[in-house]
């Protein structure tokens, strides 16, 4: 299965699905236009992917979104609902939820996410510099 590469713009963040390396990446913003054209390919490639990867592998999902708007977050739920499918199904699936120190709202995304996906495995880590070091 080839990569999806989707480069970052003002309005959208950048997408990388790595199939060797079973690792997917969205960083950046996100508030297109029209929220089904940006993440509809997104949406179909993980679809397949999650098809033709076996039962039991481990898939590492990597978010770190300095902003995101409620039409991302439902786009990120359905994503969500469907790793958790995966998951279900004996997927290890292990979202890392990246989100700024400074930036309390993505934390509390992170953390709402985290509460309604239990058969994720969601890490919530912190970047920045660190006060007092």
């Amino acid at each position: 299965m080839d990569n999806l590469v989707i480069k970052a713009s003002k309005y959208t963040p950048a997408i990388l699905f790595d199939a060797k390396a079973h690792t997917l990446d969205i960083k950046g913003e996100s508030y297109p236009e029209n929220i089904s054209d940006f993440y509809g390919p997104a949406i179909g490639w993980m679809e397949s992917y999650l098809k033709e990867i076996a039962d039991n592998q481990s898939v590492t999902v990597n978010i770190e979104m300095v902003y995101f708007n409620s039409n991302t977050s439902k786009t990120f739920m359905n994503i969500f609902d469907m790793l958790q499918d995966s998951a279900i199904e004996g997927k290890k699936i292990i979202i890392n939820w990246y989100y700024d120190k400074d930036n309390d709202i993505s934390l509390e995304n992170g953390k709402e996410f985290q509460d309604d996906f239990e058969s994720l495995t969601f890490n919530l880590i912190q970047t920045g510099k660190q006060t007092g070091d």
